[in-house]
Formats: C-alpha cells, structure tokens, sequence
C-alpha cells in the first residue's frame, strides 16, 4: 500500500508552484511596463519586477530551511491569468483604457499570490516553520501592498480618465444651466388664506 502524503507534502508542492508562478510574472512584468502609458504605472510595474525577483529569492531561501531542492512546479493558475493579460495587450485599446485593464490583469495575480502566500504562512506556521513563515509572510505584506499600489492608480484617475475616453461629455447644451437652475429652485411653499 502506498504511503499516504502529508501536509508537508502539500507545502513544499504549493511552495514549487509559487516558484514556477513567480518566475512566470518575471517573464511577464516588463511586457506590462512596455504596454503601459501611465508613468506611475510603469514605474509600480517597474518596482515590482524587482520586489518579485526578491521574492523568488526568498522561496529559495524557504527551501533551504526545509532541506528541500529548489524547483518549481508548472502554475497553471498564474498561466492562464497571464495568458488573459496577453490577450489584452494585443487589443487595440487606446492608451487609458488599456491602462486599467493592465490593473485590472496584474490584480488578478496579486489576488492569486496573496492566496497562495496567505496558505503558505498559515501551513508553515501550523508545522513549526517559523523560518519558513517569516520569510513567506514577508512577501504576502509585498504582494498586499503591490495590490494597494494598484487599487491607489486605478482610483487615482487611470479608471476616470478611461471611462471619459469611453462617454466623452457631449457639446455642452446652453440652455441647459438654466433648465437646471429652474430644477433646483426650490418650490414655493403654498399659503393658504383664511
């Protein structure tokens, strides 16, 4: 009968596909920062090419600690989602909207990394690896903040300036100040006379 796997197990197979996921996003982020046209999302996709190649130096460091041989594990997750982001970059967006879907793509990894990242810690600490956790809950703050860093772009006028290139304000209508002043009067209370 064959030997039943364990927890164990199943970490440092979530930890081999993480590696192969991070090495993915390597490959990946500086087509986004060529697809970008916002200068602070270049520069946000820019530092997180650095702050990922840190990180897979950190999942190098967690194996180490485990005794376990660096190698990754095919991530089909983060494949697809990236795939969808390359299909994205070939449309023919103008330059806001391509923008926040850029976001919206790199969100979608963030949301992913941070599951994994959140299972990581939370199984490294329930084994004893406390090593193992500090260093992997170090890069779950990253990729936390990295998602913040987005969400601050997407609100900061990158989602606004796309949906005014999507609903551009038609020629002002100059009768319509007045039509609205007359809407916000109020109206007159009625007085009754005794």
């Amino acid at each position: 009968m064959a030997k039943s796997e364990t927890l164990h197990d199943a970490f440092i197979d979530e930890l081999r596909d993480t590696y192969d996921a991070e090495k993915q996003i390597i490959k990946a982020l500086p087509k986004m920062v060529k697809a970008a046209s916002s200068p602070g999302l270049k520069a946000a996709f820019t530092a997180h090419l650095e702050e990922t190649r840190g990180q897979v130096g950190r999942l190098e460091q967690v194996f180490a600690s485990l005794d376990e041989k660096v190698r990754g594990k095919h991530c089909d997750g983060v494949a697809g989602i990236l795939e969808e982001g390359k299909a994205i970059m070939e449309e023919d967006f103008d330059e806001s909207t391509m923008d926040a879907c850029l976001i919206a793509g790199a969100q979608r990894v963030e949301h992913y990394e941070m599951a994994a990242y959140g299972t990581l810690v939370a199984w490294a600490r329930a084994m004893g690896h406390s090593d193992a956790a500090r260093l992997l809950e170090a890069t779950l703050n990253e990729e936390k903040a990295a998602d913040g860093k987005l969400s601050k772009l997407a609100e900061g006028g990158i989602n606004q300036d796309a949906a005014d290139m999507a609903h551009p304000s038609e020629e002002p209508d100059h009768n319509a100040p007045a039509a609205k002043k007359k809407a916000q009067k109020p109206a007159k209370k009625a007085t009754r006379r005794r």
